[in-house]
């Protein structure tokens, strides 16, 4: 590692009815990865906005290559060679590789875009990076991994980059990906850059980082030597207290436990005969690798993609689901992997977000009764531990983690019977994913019958009463969770031709 070219020190920020940086700092180094980790709302992306410019500091001192300076804008740190790949795309879908990566630089021939030099140029950037793309390639049609190769490109796109940050990028990418990904950011290590690494997957620390910087509640707690730190020291610096998540080893289900949902042949473009059953108080897991149908399977269950063929039964009676709306009528909720996109009203207040399944409820003739309402969204804020200001709180401004639990809330609030989570604990802390573990068990405990996608096995293990699993379409094993290891379960998400192995009635 060389020398220090950014120091942060005593940095505070603060919104309305939030003080999100107290005393803040952080250190990087030339040609090395510091990790930065802690819980949703430790800080940790406030920090770094204040770091690219797009949040004024209210004190502190930030110090580049030994030169204090001042951000007033995202311009002025990208100037500087500061840049930021965020965890959210930030591309232009309709446009081209080469011209995402020099939107607002093209070159020029008088009024006219160089199109020949634009690509030229673009080629000649990705092959210095050892990135396969072509440039003419339309964004929308390239994988997510591939797309975050185009933002990285981006960002290096700038020929002074001295210091990149990762926001949560190994997120929505496969083993595979996250392994190009690694390789890549050791490349650009290797080059002399500053990387700033933020990430809630503790098992890819000691992988990809040198160093570990902590926060907690908005406060810096210690900088740790990667080589030298066990991650469970990690996760205690982080969440203040000891956490550790045992695999189930049976099922909790009762024997006698009535079915409630029974899904069988059923068929779409994605989808290939697919058939299984959910039992009342079950957690039901579905495994399997990016591409598997799963997805695509919950969607056609809650309406909001057209089934082929197939038949669901809900406790008993076959039901026509054919919009999301019909799902809820029939008790099923869907909570998507894209809590954004199909999840939240973002630009709306917590409150809103969290009454909007069941608006019945809260009214009286044409009006919603307000009091009511948010006396409703803080019991389940204080139920799911939601950080908060207020009710009212708009939910683009929480973190990612409290915005999964906003979804989580408007679900229990309409009551459904059975859940469906889309990968509930994406993009979410140590501390929060055991918060919504309890809370997904104690649902279960109480009646309610989950489904749960998730592409962590640990997870699966630790939430499962059976587990499903699926590859290209087809459901190819059936593990009850006494049974079930995360060697069987990649057996069965990497072999098409394995067969449906059912060892759990």
């Amino acid at each position: 590692m060389g020398d220090v070219i950014l120091k942060m020190t005593g940095i505070e920020k603060s919104f309305p009815g939030v003080h999100a940086l107290s005393q803040a700092q952080l250190e990087v180094r030339a040609g090395e990865v510091m990790a930065l980790v802690g819980e949703n709302g430790a800080g940790k992306s406030t920090l770094m906005k204040v770091l690219t410019g797009i949040y004024p500091k209210d004190d502190g001192k930030i110090e580049f290559f030994g030169k204090e300076i001042e951000l007033r804008s995202p311009k002025d740190a990208q100037d500087l060679g500061i840049c930021i790949v965020h965890q959210e795309l930030n591309l232009m879908q309709h446009l081209t590789v080469a011209e995402n990566i020099f939107i607002g630089r093209e070159p020029v021939i008088g009024p006219f875009v160089n199109q020949r030099e634009q690509n030229r140029m673009t080629t000649e950037l990705l092959e210095s990076l050892n990135i396969d793309l072509n440039p003419k390639r339309v964004v929308k049609t390239l994988s997510v991994a591939k797309q975050q190769m185009v933002e990285i490109a981006k960002a290096l796109s700038f020929n002074n980059t001295k210091l990149l940050i990762f926001d949560e990028p190994s997120a929505v990418l496969t083993d595979t990906e996250i392994d190009d990904l690694f390789r890549f950011i050791n490349q650009l290590k290797a080059d002399g850059l500053g990387i700033i690494y933020i990430s809630h997957r503790m098992d890819e620390l000691k992988r990809i980082s040198d160093r570990i910087t902590v926060m907690r509640d908005g406060q810096y707690v210690d900088t740790l030597v990667t080589a030298n730190t066990d991650i469970d020291e990690v996760v205690r610096l982080m969440v203040g207290r000891v956490i550790y998540e045992e695999p189930r080893t049976h099922s909790m289900v009762a024997p006698d436990a009535p079915t409630v949902l029974e899904v069988e042949h059923l068929n779409s473009l994605d989808v290939k005969d697919v058939s299984f059953h959910l039992k009342k108080g079950e957690i039901l897991g579905f495994a399997g690798l990016v591409g598997a149908g799963r997805t695509e399977t919950m969607r056609l269950i809650c309406g909001a993609d057209p089934k082929d063929s197939g038949t669901i039964r809900v406790n008993g009676k076959e039901v026509r689901i054919k919009t999301p709306e019909d799902a809820v009528r029939n008790g099923i909720g869907y909570l998507s992997e894209d809590r954004k996109r199909y999840g939240l009203c973002i630009g709306r207040s917590i409150t809103e977000n969290t009454v909007l399944t069941d608006l019945g409820k809260v009214s009286k003739g044409l009006f919603v009764n307000d009091r009511k309402a948010d006396r409703i969204s803080q019991d389940y804020i204080d139920k799911i531990k939601t950080k908060t200001p207020s009710t009212r709180t708009l939910v683009r401004s929480l973190s990612g983690g409290n915005q999964q639990k906003i979804v989580i809330s408007k679900w229990l609030f309409k009551n459904c019977d059975i859940l469906i989570f889309d990968e509930p604990t994406r993009g979410i802390d140590v501390g929060a994913k055991s918060e919504i573990y309890h809370l997904m068990t104690e649902l279960a405990k109480e009646g309610k019958s989950i489904i749960m996608i998730s592409s962590e096995l640990p997870e699966l293990l630790r939430l499962s009463d059976r587990i499903m699993v699926m590859c290209e379409g087809k459901v190819t094993g059936e593990l009850d969770i006494a049974e079930a290891s995360q060697e069987g379960i990649m057996r069965f998400a990497t072999d098409r031709n394995v067969g449906v192995s059912k060892n759990a009635g």
